[in-house]
């Protein structure tokens, strides 16, 4: 009995049951799925023109956050990697906990965010007002099937992981080729607009679009499970990145190639299958609210899969709180059903505007902790090179400070709201440990 309550609260991790190509399809199904379909318009709004290069500055600073990650990771292989980094660089603390803690919040609004534009994209087939109650419905009927999916277990997650990637990769390539061919390969519709953006503007999109490549962490927190971790967690997480820059440049120049810089803000959450419209026509619209449909589906799948497996990390490690509720099963299972609720409160009742800018927020802080930790505890242990992990946190504080700064003046309550929950976290975990230690 008492072998079996144990293993009742086990994680069960299972060592070697994630291929090198099931890992790089974990972390382009996440990243796609938010990168495009959810980021496009958002990183359009602030950036003006250039939102094409503030996908790719954000790829340079994803790169050497990746830098940090791969390091470690490849030392330490861990089925809970952000949770095992932060806990070797700052010990059983406030700081390990906490930080955590707002990575995988950060997770969850990737989540919401994801399905909320699974459900903008999808009522488009119904030509349903933006402001319908069909988007959050659509978005929690998504979050639900996943929760089924990840309860059959890694076996079919991988599976679908695979056929999905393959099928949104050529697909979001075809629709960007074709509107680039039936454009002529121009840049005029987005070259001009009638807003003024700044620097300070652009460095906000960049801060934006680091979201849509902040998914190589879901292989990261799924080290442990990926096979020969020591040598597939960095190849699988640079091939991700690679992966993801060229669709994303190519998308972008296709969508700028259809729509002007207004356009692409008015339909910001659906901006994809706008510029469809123009160039390809309703088959064309259709066509690409299918492959949204796709690529979100199978970004929420991969990230419910990593993020319940860090909370539930988190929880053996003894730095979060954990109840059954009355439920059975491990606490793998019992992590999924808080992540998938929460994902779908957030869902239901945020826009895609406000997810995606605290999980920006909550993500440069946390990444931002993670490169000081390494920096300071971890860099000879690991064989890491001071100044790429130095250039890391200046290069997150850059973009982090424009993007609240901007913020604070056009959505203050949005700044507030991610000052709030940070200092929430804060003191939560300190209050459960310094109970925990009196205990």
């Amino acid at each position: 009995m008492a072998e079996t309550q144990e293993n009742n609260r086990s994680s069960k991790y299972k060592k070697g049951s994630l291929s090198l190509g099931g890992a790089v399809a974990m972390g382009t199904g996440v990243m796609i799925g938010a990168g495009i379909f959810a980021l496009t318009g958002q990183v359009a709004e602030f950036a003006g023109p250039l939102f094409p290069a503030a996908f790719f500055v954000a790829a340079i600073i994803s790169a050497f956050s990746a830098y940090t990650y791969i390091k470690v990771s490849s030392r330490y292989p861990s089925a809970g990697g952000i949770a095992m980094i932060l806990h070797k660089a700052y010990g059983h603390s406030v700081t390990t906990g906490a930080c955590a803690m707002l990575m995988a919040f950060s997770m969850v609004i990737n989540e919401s965010l994801v399905a909320r534009t699974f459900g903008t994209y999808t009522a488009q087939l119904f030509q349903a007002d933006q402001r319908s109650f069909l988007v959050p419905e659509l978005a929690v009927s998504l979050i639900v099937f996943v929760f089924l999916l990840n309860l059959a277990g890694n076996k079919y997650i991988g599976a679908v992981s695979k056929l999905a990637a393959i099928l949104k990769v050529g697909g979001i390539l075809a629709f960007a080729g074709a509107g680039l061919w039936a454009s002529g390969i121009s840049f005029e519709a987005a070259s001009s607009a009638s807003g003024e953006y700044t620097a300070g503007g652009f460095l906000a999109g960049v801060a934006l679009a680091i979201l849509a490549y902040k998914g190589f962490t879901t292989i990261t927190n799924s080290g442990g499970e990926v096979k020969n971790p020591t040598r597939n967690v960095g190849r699988a997480i640079m091939i991700s990145l690679g992966v993801c820059l060229i669709v994303y440049l190519a998308v972008v120049f296709a969508v700028g190639s259809s729509l002007s810089i207004d356009e692409i803000v008015a339909a910001k959450d659906y901006s994809l299958a706008e510029a469809a419209r123009p160039t390809l026509g309703e088959n064309g619209v259709v066509f690409t609210v299918v492959i949204a449909i796709i690529a979100t589906a199978s970004g929420v799948l991969a990230s419910v899969f990593a993020v319940s497996r860090m909370l539930a990390m988190l929880t053996e490690m003894k730095l979060i709180p954990h109840s059954h509720f009355g439920m059975p099963g491990r606490i793998q299972q019992h992590t999924l059903v808080y992540t998938v609720v929460l994902a779908a409160l957030l869902a239901v009742f945020f826009d895609l505007s406000r997810i995606a800018s605290l999980g920006a927020i909550f993500y440069l802080v946390m990444d931002i902790a993670i490169h000081w930790g390494v920096f300071r505890r971890l860099r000879r242990d690991v064989d890491a090179k001071g100044w790429i992990l130095m250039s890391a946190i200046l290069l997150d504080a850059i973009v982090l400070g424009a993007f609240v700064w901007i913020k604070a003046s056009i959505d203050p309550l949005i700044v507030w709201a991610g000052a709030a929950g940070i200092v929430v976290i804060f003191v939560f975990e300190g209050f459960y440990l310094r109970r925990a230690r009196n205990k």
